[in-house]
């Protein structure tokens, strides 16, 4: 996506490492939000970092400016100083370029600029590998940027850029220029912590051209010397000359490294930096009165220093330069239309925010988003995290993880799941009833993992758990009663990703029960081992829903609102009698909500096929677009938090038409726009045949993440870079018919396009591109090699080669079946 002018004056694009902190990349070149530390630091800058460039002829310098555009944050200054204005530690004060254009690709970005003064074309482009199922060299704590320049002109011209960076403590500091085999760079240190401080850590700065000076050190001053001594230097003919002090200080005490080339008319090149960081301590700081206990960072294990990774990323560059362009390519290349493929790629970058970590030994785990200071609600939250299909697919160890930590840790005393994981991993459980979505969602990504990895051995670690957290919904020690019956229903107190409890009968909820029940009954069935009471219970279920929760256009709540006894068997719930009103408070009651059918798609994303009368799933999905989808929210009352405003248009929670009854204190959020859920709502209406009603939501969505309004690469809720807008990546399933079963080494697609197409897909042990052109399917491996016994195609195919080779088959229906599994490590071509 490209964007310019004002569309950039909101973007960061994060670069960083999975687990490992993020610099933020502002539309207009700046460096912003360093979230390097271990934690979300929204809206930060370091002081006087930035790129700065020169142009230079035989005897003179032609330009000297700051290697990004215009400012574009308040005038009124937002650092808090005496003086107010801008801040001069931003650098804008430097002249700039006239014009600048972003280009986002995640996770590759650039900034194009110009300016009439400058003699020749820049841009600036930066990455962080992201290498789908290489975890480990996809959260290497590193941004690398080049600089690429461009001589236009007939006459040879000379071009340096210079990286400036402040160290980021105040008291106690150093930098140290080094200079080895590999690289030239500056080292940002201080004495302040012991080496198991959460604080401790260093940055280095680093290149590996062949023509560099430095300064280890700018003028030290406590007014303006310290910038208006380097302008000086910078601007002066030629290289820089060092400056240099010994000992430790204090105070913004910054550095330079630059690096030079030379470019006869019409010549392109590039110099490349590598900034890598090394804060190997990790601490819980946001639980109080743990005395913020403390765990090592994953990449700490890897490597002993920021020198040791640099090396690892000029030693590796091509490579990790290869292969995260192969990705990105083979993604973009997906027949998708242009806001549908913006929402898959475009969120994938809250894997490289602060809302991840990664644990000591590896684990995965997540906030729910971020605040601008700590992660947003802890945990890993189960009922959040079921939302999202990205790390699944692309990093299935790292999934994997999460349900490994989830089983390990997180299973009470009577075999419920706590839905929030706590850290360090070991330490007191949660204490909180386990939600039901959260807990039932457990099992239904515990079948999807095994799906996709095919790793029996696994499943046999996890089953017995599996089956306490089944049972659970029928114990008698479940205290909010969910279905001791074994009804197929859950009838009890029910809290849920919204952060109440649902007294009562609803689709919602019980429609993960039962794709819980049926993920159940298959991988049971898979093991031998009694499997029909599953279903059983099921189709007493699913008979109920749509018998007693349908109104005829959609499903509700069944639920005696002014029945307020009903809460007499459960303890604490005070806040849901409301004396006032004579209801129970923050129920659905009839209204229309997004979540009435989420399981189904999960289901249809899954292939567990049917839970609810496939004529009632899409009646209830035109419902949705008919009441809760609005084109504008200008005249819509929102009491809750305002994710979309004015003209905007967006899909609220919950809509209750004028023939229904609302509850006076409804469904908390009820009135709210969250992008997971509409990503939700849309895509499934894409799989149920309502395509042009989920790609206008879609476009809706991304409309409002326009650069200008808000960052395309942080789609907020509760805290930025929230998970849930992760749920986006399953179109990319929905449209290529995604099939796939590692367990029967199963893979095919089924677009839901007509004509040629291409896809890109991912599973545990390869990832490639899906192309049909002229009758003609092609399955490409790009990374890995697949393993493959059965192929699903839309049509029985008749002819099939594997690696150039034809491979003989017998047909079931659509699918192939091959005598022996296969190991395919380049294309699969069948008509």
């Amino acid at each position: 996506m490209k964007y310019s002018g004002e569309y950039t004056k909101e973007i960061s694009f994060p670069i960083g490492g999975i687990g490992s902190g993020c610099i933020g990349l502002a539309g207009n070149g700046r460096l912003r939000d360093f979230e390097i530390f271990n934690r979300p630091n929204k809206c930060s800058y370091n002081t006087y970092t930035g790129f700065v460039v020169k142009a230079e002829d035989e005897d003179s310098v032609l330009d000297v400016r700051s290697l990004n555009g215009a400012y574009q944050d308040s005038l009124m200054g937002f650092w808090g100083g005496i003086d107010g204005g801008i801040d001069r530690c931003t650098l804008a004060g430097l002249p700039c370029f006239a014009e600048h254009t972003f280009i986002g690709e995640f996770p590759i970005a650039a900034v194009q600029l110009k300016d009439p003064h400058f003699p020749g074309e820049v841009s600036l482009m930066g990455y962080n590998p992201f290498i789908p199922l290489n975890s480990r060299d996809s959260s290497i704590p590193t941004a690398i940027f080049e600089i690429a320049f461009h001589n236009p002109t007939d006459r040879t011209l000379h071009y340096t850029a210079a990286f400036n960076f402040s160290n980021p403590v105040f008291r106690g500091v150093r930098n140290v220029y080094l200079e080895d085999s590999v690289k030239k760079g500056i080292r940002f240190e201080t004495n302040q912590y012991p080496d198991t401080a959460p604080e401790y850590g260093h940055i280095l700065i680093s290149t590996d051209a062949a023509r560099t000076s430095y300064q280890e050190y700018w003028r030290r001053n406590s007014w303006y010397e310290g910038l208006e001594m380097f302008w000086h230097d910078f601007s002066q003919y030629g290289p820089l000359t060092n400056r240099t002090f010994e000992g430790w200080m204090d105070g913004d005490i910054t550095a330079t490294l630059a690096a030079a080339l030379t470019l006869k008319a019409g010549e392109s090149k590039a110099l490349r930096f590598v900034m890598t960081w090394y804060y190997p301590n990790c601490c819980n700081y946001w639980t109080a009165g743990q005395g913020k206990p403390t765990w090592k960072n994953y990449y700490a294990t890897l490597w002993t220093d920021a020198s040791a990774v640099a090396d690892y990323v000029y030693r590796n560059a091509e490579r990790l330069y290869a292969d995260t362009v192969r990705f990105k390519d083979a993604l973009y290349s997906s027949t998708l239309p242009e806001s549908v493929l913006d929402a898959v790629c475009a969120n994938l970058s809250v894997l490289k925010s602060p809302t991840c970590l990664r644990l000591e030994d590896g684990t995965f785990y997540g906030f729910e988003g971020c605040n601008p200071k700590s992660g947003s609600c802890e945990g890993s939250c189960s009922h959040v995290w079921n939302y999202q299909y990205a790390l699944p697919f692309l990093f299935p160890d790292l999934e994997r993880s999460m349900r490994d930590a989830d089983f390990t840790y997180n299973e009470n005393e009577n075999g419920g799941m706590v839905f929030r994981l706590a850290l360090p991993l070991g330490s007191k459980q949660w204490h909180f009833r386990p939600a039901a979505d959260g807990h039932l969602g457990g099992i239904i990504k515990t079948y999807r993992e095994w799906k996709i990895c095919g790793d029996d051995a696994w499943l046999d670690r996890h089953w017995p758990i599996l089956k306490r957290n089944i049972e659970y919904v029928w114990s008698p020690k479940n205290p909010d009663r969910w279905d001791p019956d074994k009804t197929g229903v859950l009838w009890g107190r029910q809290h849920h990703t919204l952060d109440r409890e649902l007294f009562g009968p609803n689709s919602w909820l019980t429609g993960y029960y039962l794709c819980a029940l049926k993920a159940m009954a298959e991988m049971a069935r898979y093991r031998g081992e009694p499997y029909e009471e599953y279903l059983e219970i099921f189709e007493r279920g699913k008979q109920w829903v749509e018998k007693n929760l349908w109104n005829g256009e959609y499903f509700y709540q069944k639920i005696d609102l002014n029945d307020l006894a009903q809460l007499d068997v459960y303890e604490n719930c005070e806040r849901y009698y409301n004396y006032e009103t004579g209801e129970v408070n923050f129920q659905l009651g009839e209204g229309s909500i997004t979540e009435q059918v989420v399981a189904q798609w999960h289901a249809n994303l899954l292939g567990l096929g049917e839970l609810f009368n496939k004529d009632m799933v899409r009646s209830a999905l035109q419902a949705i677009y008919r009441y809760n989808y609005k084109k504008s929210m200008k005249e819509i009352f929102n009491p809750c938090r305002i994710f979309a405003y004015a003209d905007e248009p967006g899909v609220i929670m919950c809509e209750w038409n004028d023939s229904v009854r609302k509850p006076i204190l409804p469904l908390p959020y009820s009135r709210e726009v969250m992008t997971g859920f509409e990503y939700q709502a849309a895509i499934h209406m894409i799989s149920e045949g309502l395509t042009g009603q989920g790609e206008e939501i879609i476009q809706a969505v991304r409309g409002r993440y326009d650069g200008r309004k808000r960052n395309p690469w942080n789609e907020i809720e509760c805290g930025s870079n929230y998970a849930w807008s992760l749920s986006s990546y399953s179109a990319l399933l929905v449209y290529s018919g995604f099939v796939f079963n590692m367990q029967r080494k199963e893979i095919g697609f089924r677009p839901v396009v007509s004509g040629d197409c291409r896809f890109f897909w991912s599973v545990n042990d390869a990832w490639g591109t899906y192309e049909r052109q002229d009758g003609h399917e092609v399955i490409r491996i790009l990374y890995g090699s697949l393993p493959l016994k059965r192929l699903v195609a839309q049509t029985a195919p008749r002819r099939i080669l594997v690696d150039g080779a034809e491979v003989s088959f017998r047909l079931e229906e659509d699918t192939a079946v091959f005598e022996t599994a296969l190991t395919c490590r380049d294309t699969i071509r069948f008509e």
